[in-house]
Order: C-alpha cells, then structure tokens, then sequence
C-alpha cells in the first residue's frame, strides 16, 4: 500500500481528532443549535459524496451494461444499507438527544454508548475513501487522485465538528480532558482501518469496483437518513439544520467537481 493510499486513509482520521481537540480550548459542551447545525453540514457532506464520489461512478464503470448499468449500483446500494441496518442492530449505541439505546441490550455507561454510536458511522465513511483510492490504484479512469483527494478532505471536514460532538460531552459527564481527547480520536479509528480493508478487499476483486463503491453509498445514505436527519431536525428552529445540510451538500459537491 502506497503513501498516498495511506495519507488519503489516514486525512478524515486526523479531522476527527482535530476535532476532538476542541475539548482542550472550550470551556462548555457545544450549544444544541450548534450541534444541529453541524449535524446538518455532516449529512450534506455524506449526501453529495454518496452521489457524486460513489454512486455516479459507479454507474461510469458499468457502463458496458447499457441500460441496465444502473444494476450494480442499485445492488451494492441495498447491500450497504442491509449491512448498517445489521450493525445497528447488533452494536449497543446510543444517539444524541435520546434516552433508549439501540442495539442488543448491553449495560454500558451513556457516554460509551454515544462513543460507540459515531464510531457505528465512521465505518462506511472509511470505507468509502478506501474504496475510492482503491480505484485509483487499479488504475480507472474514473477515479482520479483529486477525486479520491477531494472525498478525503470532504470527509474529513465533516469529521472536525463530530471529534467535537463525542469528545465535549464526554468531558462534561465528568472525564478528564485527555480521556475526552482520547475517546473522540478513538471513534475515527475505525475509519482508516476499514479504509484499508476495503483496499484490500478491493484490490482482489477489481470487477466488484462498482458494488463496493455503491455499497459505501448505501452504508453512508443510511447513517444520513437513520440518525443525522433526525437529529439536525430535532426541536426549534430546524431550519438551521437545512441551510447547514444544504452547505455542507454544496462544498462537497464543489470539491468533487475542482479537485476531480
């Protein structure tokens, strides 16, 4: 595996914790408007990278199927979203602004459970970039280094905002600066892990390009609809969560196209 394959995997990674290193210099957990109007910015982000980084070339590289090369796509779409549904069914997580945790019944501290629900997110959007920069590597003409650059730091502008979302209440239930610090890192960490499996994955079975890069649409457009949606619209003034989802939607798009 490269060096750029490795910085691409290891850039929403470093977001995340420079996220959560706010905790070291703000003194208050983030304001509710605040945390829906990131939210909203973070789902915008996964939205349009869904579609234009994942989906759109997905259906490029099965063009060869005429008019059914929609087909991959809409397969490894449903397999993507039929796998997060299986992980949130599985993994014991908590969302924000809820009492009732999800998952199988499991005796856990509330921060842990919030830990373990932006950690339950983070993996398709490894996923995702290792899918692209395993493109790369297989040499596509579709997947270029500026577009596997610009999911990269779409992501990992995303990311900022949720290391600041796990780290700041984590520090106000009563942990110390550092464990806060260490647990919003430790929620990203799964991000390039599944990044490199994916390569890997990717790199064994080249013509499953198509579904794998529609698959992390799919695990991504559910983390989207499941939970960010939801909690972006939560309570007054929800229109803050739309203008902010319709930025982040706007920058991503924009990175696809200028860095593409």
């Amino acid at each position: 595996m490269d060096m750029q394959i490795i910085t691409g995997l290891l850039i929403p990674f470093a977001g995340t914790a420079a996220g959560a290193a706010c905790v070291f210099f703000m003194k208050h957990e983030l304001n509710q408007m605040v945390q829906r109007s990131l939210t909203g910015f973070a789902a915008g982000v996964m939205t349009a990278a869904s579609v234009w980084s994942l989906l759109i070339p997905a259906m490029d590289q099965a063009e060869h199927l005429g008019r059914l090369s929609f087909l991959p796509a809409a397969i490894g779409f449903w397999c993507g979203i039929l796998f997060l549904l299986l992980l949130d069914s599985v993994i014991p997580h908590l969302h924000m602004d809820t009492d009732k945790a999800e998952g199988l019944p499991a005796h856990m501290a509330r921060t842990t459970l919030m830990l373990l629900a932006v950690t339950l997110h983070n993996i398709p959007e490894g996923m995702a970039v290792g899918v692209v920069y395993a493109g790369l590597r297989s040499g596509s003409s579709l997947v270029t280094s500026g577009g596997a650059l610009a999911l990269a730091v779409g992501i990992a502008i995303q990311n900022f905002p949720e290391g600041a979302i796990i780290s700041m209440p984590l520090h106000g239930a009563g942990k110390s600066k550092v464990s806060a610090f260490a647990g919003g890192v430790l929620s990203g960490a799964v991000e390039p892990v599944f990044g490199a499996l994916t390569v890997i994955a990717a790199g064994m079975i080249v013509p499953a390009m198509p579904y794998l890069l529609s698959f992390a649409a799919g695990a991504m457009i559910y983390v989207v609809v499941e939970e960010l949606v939801p909690e972006m619209a939560a309570g007054e003034h929800s229109n803050i969560g739309v203008l902010a989802f319709s930025a982040g939607f706007t920058l991503m798009m924009a990175l696809d196209v200028a860095l593409g």
